[in-house]
This record gives structure tokens, sequence and C-alpha cells, in this order.
């Protein structure tokens, strides 16, 4: 569904991205870790139609995203609801972005509040909810937004341990249940294999594609996974990979 090819991009005399190909097939979950500045937001904002690469290309489904929003959901790293809007009418923003009715993006917001945790806040403005809470109201509205394909930028590196831990073994159950092809950035190994189907390792400024280990383990996955001999081995397959590419470049 998602094919990544020779993948370049450059901020002015910054190169940021060098040859990065990968694929993502439908239904599945891919996850990207690497140092920070190796490019790893930079390719998710590509896949998202809001930054054109400097070479190469991206597609899903079959047809190019590069310069064409609209075509994947995407959630910044930050939950950026509007303080303007009570819980419900930030859940339907994308949808009504993509021209969808707005009384049925309602609807299936409202259906989805009680899944989501958030039910009895439908009304809430955003600084009325804890940091979970606004996280897991960002996630409901990629969801309502109407696509197959999910782009996840750190959706819980502002959280705590214990609540980010919640979160990611709520998103993995719920995943379970809803098919939707997703791409993951984070720093976190462990929410990366705990998530993914493969993880990707990228390598300091310009990034590439280093390294790839899947994470075979059936979904829902239970937290206590981590400790398991095998999910430990590769952890630190994907942490030895990380250590061999060096700091980033300068």
């Amino acid at each position: 569904m998602i094919v990544v090819d020779r993948l370049q991009h450059r901020f002015g005399i910054l190169d940021v991205l060098d040859d990065v190909s990968f694929e993502v097939g439908r239904g599945r979950f891919c996850a990207l870790v690497g140092p920070s500045g190796c490019g790893k937001s930079t390719v998710l904002r590509i896949l998202a139609g809001l930054v054109t690469p400097t070479g190469g290309r991206a597609d899903i489904d079959g047809r190019s995203v590069v310069g064409r929003v609209g075509q994947a959901a995407y959630m910044a790293q930050r939950d950026l609801l509007l303080p303007w809007r009570r819980a419900l009418a930030n859940a339907t923003v994308g949808a009504e972005a993509r021209g969808l009715d707005r009384r049925s993006a309602r609807a299936e917001a409202l259906a989805l509040f009680e899944r989501f945790g958030l039910a009895g806040f439908e009304q809430s403005w955003p600084h009325q909810m804890s940091g979970g809470m606004r996280q897991r109201l960002a996630l409901l509205r990629t969801f309502v937004a109407g696509l197959d394909v999910l782009l996840l930028d750190e959706p819980f590196g502002a959280l705590d341990a214990i609540t980010r831990r919640d979160l990611q073994c709520w998103l993995d159950e719920f995943l379970a249940e809803h098919d939707r092809t997703v791409v993951l950035v984070t720093h976190d190994v462990d929410e990366a294999l705990l998530l993914a189907d493969e993880v990707l390792v990228l390598s300091p400024r310009p990034g590439t594609v280093t390294a790839r280990v899947t994470s075979p383990y059936p979904h829902p996955r239970p937290s206590a996974l981590v400790t398991d001999a095998d999910f430990v081995s590769r952890k630190a397959t994907i942490l030895a990979a990380l250590a061999q590419a060096g700091p980033p470049a300068g």
C-alpha cells in the first residue's frame, strides 16, 4: 500500500534523507527509529504531502503522494487540538477538512468516544483534559478523518511512562480490531517492537535505512512481551544497529 523508493531530501544545503526505500503492505504497521535529525519526521511529512522531496518517489495505493495532501491521516508530535473547539468538535476537524459530511463525522466520533476512553468528555475544552486524554482525542481525530493510512509522529513522546505504556497497549488492541496501515516514528525501541510488524533503523543525517527487524508476534500484544527472550534479542539487534550508526552528522 505504501511504497517509498530512493527518497532524497535537502533543506537548503543540508542533506536530510539519502536513498530511503521501504514498503508497507495493506494493514501492516511499520516503525521508523533513528537518531534525532535523521529525517524520520521528514519521511512522514512527505507521505502526508506536506513536504516535496528533492528526489525519489512516495506512493500510496499506486498513486504518488508528492505534494498531494489528504491521502493519509497525519498526527504530529503535539496533539494540536484547537483550544476554541470542544472535544467533539476537535474530533471532526480532519473529516471536515476533507469535505466529509459534518453530521456523519460527529456521529462516527461520538460512537468512538467510549472506545477511546473519552466518554463523558465530549463537550470538554482541551485545557480541561489530561495529557493522555488529549493524545487519545488526537488519535480519535486521526481515525475519524476516514483514511486507511495513519502517519503517527511520536504520538506518546510527551507522556509519562505509565500513561505511555497504557496508550501503547490500547492502540495495539484498537488496531487489531480495525484494518489500518500505519507508519510510526518513535525514539522508543520497546514501543516500536511492541506495536509494529517491522522496524526500520535509519542512520544519522542524511538518513538511510541501515537495518530491518521484524516483530512477528500476534496482535494484540501484552505489555509483558518486552521481557520475552526473543523480544529482548530483537531489541538488542536494533540497539546495535543504532550504535553502529554513530553520532549525527555535523
